[in-house]
């Protein structure tokens, strides 16, 4: 390396700093402060005097807030504070704190209120302010070493924000905010307090870079990312390495809190490198096993010396184990990185130098019991294959022993099913990904997983069994009680167990049968303990659930007819298991047997019933052999007979209820299975006998709460769908399933026409009833049985719909019901709602629809201001299905609207005028922070843009402006159906204006006011528009524009209405590139326009989408190389 190099320099100061034992006295570089920043400190001594004083009483509510425990004192401090960083003189008192406070509270609000300035968008600070606070925080910290951790960690916080967010600013063609390796060398050259303060401001400013942040554009974030990424990450890397490298290579005394702080900031300085969002793909860290890290080509050379890997593998072995977790995160990504960085070779021996290391920690495991290493090396062997392919790990030289291993491993980690839970996950998946390679893989050399699989498998149930006693005696949290995380391992299971699925049959039957006598037999004994049974049904219930997911395996590989005999065998002693427990129900039943059950059904179900089923497979002969049941339809009618017995037994127990009412309407979706069911007499006993008299959930339970009633829905969705197998056109038939419902809508009616009543029973009468037609209308998607649903609702019993929204507005349990049965009537789903050319019933519908809306609206206005934690549930949950339910009805395409203003029907107007209002009543933030609401609005938007373009036209200036603001917000929501909404409205809304401006310049009759005063709103305020035409061009030049066809239909029309301002704007993006790049940024723009006429026609509008196809390429292309910034204001706000 050369000497003259400004990294290795900086490397033989750290080593020369690790080498000495005392602490050298710090220079005084950062001295510099400018006059800028003094002049805020020069004030004469009263001043002085008064605001000493200022600074106290700041102290003292700074201890208020952070030390107090009397609540209302903290609230005061803490409204008083807030009340001080939004002052005018903010900066100076910030300035004043730092320098004069007392207490390191004081200090750290200074550092606080410091970032919120400089990360402010509206009146930001001057560049030369921020460089002067820059320079003073680097100056304060080399000066101040020994500053309480989160004083420091505040300070260095305040420097990576001010260096991110001025990445770009220029000063005399110098950009001055870059040169961050420079601000710390001096640290790095000091004692090793500075050291560590000089290596994480690097790590926090790689972290800060990385991250995101709400309040400035993610075009701007990406540019300033990628631009770090190529000028400084890669020397921040191997300065870190470098570090470690003199650090591992020195006898470091760890007990020493210094060295071993600096040690521990090297290593997270190490994994910020590695863990950064390279190309910008924002990585869910939720699901980091299937991570590939993008490491640049550039970055090559470091990961082609085997010295890096090797690095932190003798790190982890030197290190306490208190440091380990993070030497093996930074070997996790390591393992991560994309294939296509090496050749085939390159990758053979990085992959054999990765196993070799693996392989050594499992040699040595003296540092996994501690839980952290333990979960970082579960990671790290879960990259062994996400990453790797089996015919690759099978060609490493020490492949058997390294499987062996890891099988030990694995072995004993679900042996010990208590330590460290949440890490199998990744020993589970790397399993599954192993066996599910096994079809594919083409290497001649053994991979030895017909030897290890079945192992694992066995460790899991075997394990699995034994700890339901061990929990039952200790009283320990029952994994089965964690839903979400049986389902995941079972379905990673499900893979596993296939594999060699002989031997993992044997094991099940072996297992189930003892558990099975043995439960049968204490069920006998007249001796047996109740903690016995419990134990033996939780054993059951494991088994139950692993023969589910074994079953729901066989998709993953090509099943033989054995196989499928095995599932046979399977199946029978589950459901000869289910006749056992189904008989006592009377006496006692087990919840959590019986929720294993209906994971076991529904497994079956996918698998074993439907079209796709080859009737003539093995199961069914083994079925017939045993249980006597020879083909589907007996089949099924064993999963109904399981639905009705649990209905009626479990009616209480909401998961169950739920899970059996899903398991019915998954049935009821089949083409051929739901025609096999309506033949079934206990299909037709349910159509025939809904009541609660049969069906305990569908009764009104006074302890119940009103949303516990969702699952009737369900249940009602299912009925409707075997209902119109059959009916037809048979109105007798449909009155008589209707009965019941009838009979409930009755006693509403009787209840609301007298003045006392139980309103409690009353609304969950209503509250179930409407849940129920919700359902039915959902399955109704057919014009003739919809119109029969119709006719027997309106207009009998519609207005006690509308009744109910006026009683009980305020309280959301019961209007939401209401409200999406409505918006569920008025939704053409399928075209079912054509009514005959001499019917008003269209024009009915939407008068009620428009009175429900605007009764719901007026008054949800007036429950006033509703606390935020309150706010979507009380309020906004109904607005949004008010809004879909408008949506529904104006897009329906079952009302001519134009018939309500010629005869003057105001019902139009008001639904309209209501929207309005509860519009405004929305903060901008709330629109975008609730996807539900956000869906409906939008959605609401693009219809009214497109249809009712006058209504919007003929708004009051600032209710257009809220609505234009909404749709320049939406533009850059993460959402793709929001955003695409966002831009049909928008070119709705320009090709309206462009219209009317056309017009207006030629020779046409007067145009209507409201077409004046849209027009005039626009130009009085063409920043707004102006706005959103930088931002779709931002969005297609610099984001992954994934719904570039939406994007581009709005453009044109943006650029035609503002040509003066597309041409600044192009202007300062071609200036904005490298000299040697401009002329082809010219070109593309040049190209873009090509061929493009100044109108909105079709055809016109055609050729400029491919004309932007053609140009986000060639820009991209164009842009791949280069760092600069645009500095363009339009371009980066």
């Amino acid at each position: 390396m050369n000497d003259n190099n400004p990294i290795f320099r900086l490397y033989l100061c750290f080593c020369e700093n690790m080498m000495s034992s005392g602490f050298a006295i710090f220079s005084s570089f950062f001295m510099n402060t400018s006059e800028v920043w003094r002049s805020l400190i020069s004030l004469t001594e009263p001043v002085l005097l008064s605001l000493n004083q200022g600074l106290a009483q700041l102290e003292i509510l700074c201890k208020q807030l952070y030390e107090t425990t009397d609540t209302a004192v903290r609230h005061q401090a803490e409204k008083a504070l807030v009340e001080f960083t939004n002052s005018p003189d903010c900066l100076s008192k910030c300035q004043l704190l730092l320098e004069r406070g007392s207490s390191s509270y004081s200090q750290l609000l200074a550092a606080t209120c410091l970032s919120k300035l400089v990360s402010r968008t509206s009146n930001p600070l001057p560049l030369e302010q921020r460089i002067d606070i820059r320079n003073y925080v680097l100056n304060y910290l080399a000066t101040r070493p020994k500053l309480a951790a989160f004083v420091t960690q505040a300070l260095i916080q305040l420097y990576a924000r001010i260096t991110k967010l001025g990445w770009f600013d220029c000063q005399k063609d110098d950009y001055v905010f870059r040169n961050v390796i420079a601000d710390v060398t001096r640290f790095l050259q000091d004692s090793v307090e500075h050291c560590i303060i000089g290596v994480t401001i690097l790590s926090q400013l790689t972290n800060e870079i990385n991250q995101a942040d709400t309040t400035h554009p993610l075009t701007k974030h990406r540019k300033i990312a990628s631009s770090f990424r190529d000028s400084s990450l890669f020397d921040i890397f191997t300065l870190s390495c470098n570090l470690l490298k003199q650090a591992s290579g020195k006898n470091l005394n760890l007990n020493d809190e210094s060295q071993h702080g600096l040690l521990m900031q090297l290593l997270k300085l190490s994994y910020n490198c590695l863990n950064y969002d390279f190309i910008g793909t924002s990585t869910d860290e939720s699901s980091d096993d299937l991570c590939t890290v993008q490491i640049p080509t550039s970055w090559r050379s470091a990961f082609l010396d085997s010295s890096t890997l090797q690095l932190f593998f003798n790190l982890y072995h030197s290190i306490p184990p208190s440091l380990s977790p993070l030497v093996l995160s930074c070997l996790v990504q390591i393992a991560s990185v994309r294939r296509s960085l090496f050749n085939n070779a390159e990758r053979a021996k990085f992959l054999s130098h990765l196993v070799d290391g693996v392989k050594r920690i499992l040699a040595n495991p003296q540092c996994l019991p501690d839980p952290n290493n333990y979960h970082e090396f579960c990671r790290l062997l879960a990259r062994l294959k996400s990453n790797y392919q089996l015919g690759e790990l099978v060609k490493v030289e020490n492949y058997p022993e390294v499987i062996r291993l890891i099988a030990n491993f694995t072995v004993t980690s679900l042996q010990h099913w208590e330590f460290a839970p949440n890490s199998v996950h990744y020993l589970l998946s790397l399993w599954q990904r192993l066996a599910a390679s096994v079809p594919y893989v083409k290497a001649t050399e053994p991979h030895l997983l017909e030897t290890y699989t079945p192992e694992v498998t066995k460790a899991y149930i075997t394990s699995r069994l034994e700890s339901v006693h061990v929990i039952l005696r200790d009283g320990l949290e029952d994994p089965l009680d964690d839903a979400g995380l049986v389902q995941q391992q079972l379905d990673q299971l499900s893979t596993i167990g296939r594999c060699e699925y002989e031997k993992t049959c044997a094991l099940l039957v072996q297992l189930f049968d003892q558990a099975a006598q043995t439960y049968q037999e204490l069920l006998q004994s007249t001796n047996s303990s109740a903690a016995d049974i419990t134990v033996q049904e939780g054993r059951l219930t494991w088994l139950v659930y692993i023969i589910g997911a074994v079953i729901g395996g066989r998709v993953s590989f090509a099943s033989t007819d054995e196989q499928d005999a095995m599932d046979g065998e399977l199946v029978c002693r589950v459901l000869q298991l289910m006749n056992l427990t189904d008989s006592r129900l009377a006496q006692a039943g087990n919840e959590r047997l019986e929720l294993a059950m209906l994971s076991f059904f529904e497994q079956f179900r996918k698998i074993y019933i439907g079209d796709q089923v080859q009737k003539s497979s093995k199961l069914y002969r083994r079925l017939s052999e045993v249980l006597g049941l020879n083909d589907e339809t007996m089949v099924l009618s064993v999963f109904i007979g399981k639905i009705i017995t649990n209905l009626k037994y479990w009616g209480q127990c909401e998961p169950i209820t739920s899970k059996t009412l899903q398991l019915l309407n998954d049935l009821s979706l089949g083409y051929s299975s739901v025609r096999k069911l309506v033949k079934l007499s206990a299909v037709q006993f349910m159509l025939n006998n809904h009541t609660s008299e049969h069906f305990s959930f569908l009764g009104v339970n006074n302890q119940s709460n009103l949303s516990d009633m969702r699952c009737r829905t369900t249940f009602y969705t299912a009925l409707g769908r075997l209902l119109m197998v059959d009916l037809g056109e048979d109105e007798d038939q449909f009155e008589q399933f209707m009965l019941p419902l009838t009979a409930a809508f009755e006693a509403v009616a009787q209840m609301l026409s007298t003045n006392t009543f139980n309103e409690q029973e009353a609304k969950r009468t209503l509250v179930g009833l409407v849940r129920d037609l919700r359902g039915i209308a959902f399955a109704f998607n057919a014009k003739t049985s919809f119109m029969m649903l119709f006719d027997w609702i309106y207009p009998a019993y519609m207005p006690i719909l509308q009744r109910a929204i006026e009683l009980w507005y305020h309280d959301p349990a019961c209007t939401t019901p209401v409200l999406k049965l409505m918006a569920e009537l008025v939704h053409n789903r399928s075209q079912r709602l054509q009514f005959d050319v001499s019917s008003p019933n269209g024009i009915l519908l939407f008068r009620e629809t428009s009175k429900m809306i605007t009764t719901y609206g007026n008054r949800i206005l007036t429950l006033g201001e509703v606390p935020k934690d309150q706010v979507y549930g009380v309020k906004l949950k109904g607005v949004s299905v008010c809004f879909a339910m408008l949506k529904a009805v104006l897009s329906g395409n079952y009302v001519n609207f134009g018939v309500f203003r010629l005869y003057g029907d105001d019902a139009l107007d008001n639904a309209l005028q209501t929207f309005i209002k509860l519009l405004l009543s929305i903060p901008h933030s709330d629109l975008l922070d609730y996807p539900k609401l956000s869906q409906s609005f939008y959605s609401l938007l693009e219809v009214l843009t497109q249809d009712h373009m006058n209504f919007i036209a003929s708004l009051e200036p600032h209710v257009v402006m809220y609505i234009l603001s909404s749709i320049s917000e939406g533009l850059t929501a993460l959402d793709t159906m929001v955003c695409t909404g966002c831009c049909s409205s928008l070119d709705h809304i320009v090709t309206y204006l462009f219209k009317q401006l056309s017009r207006s310049t030629k020779k046409r009759p007067t145009p209507m006011a409201t077409d004046d005063r849209f027009l005039h709103i626009m130009q009085q305020h063409p920043e707004m528009i102006q706005q959103m035409l930088s931002t779709v061009l931002n969005i297609i030049i610099f984001e992954d524009c994934r719904n570039q066809w939406s994007m581009s239909r709005p453009l044109l029309g943006l650029i035609l209405l503002n040509e003066k301002y597309f041409a600044d704007l192009r202007n300062s993006i071609v200036n904005s590139q490298p000299p040697e790049k401009q002329q082809a940024m010219h070109l593309c723009f040049e190209n873009l326009m090509e061929g493009i006429e100044r109108n909105l026609l079709t055809k016109n509008r055609d050729r400029f989408t491919q004309n932007l196809s053609v140009f986000r390429r060639e820009v991209n292309d164009s842009m791949k190389n280069s760092t600069y910034g645009v500095n363009s204001n339009d371009m980066m706000s």
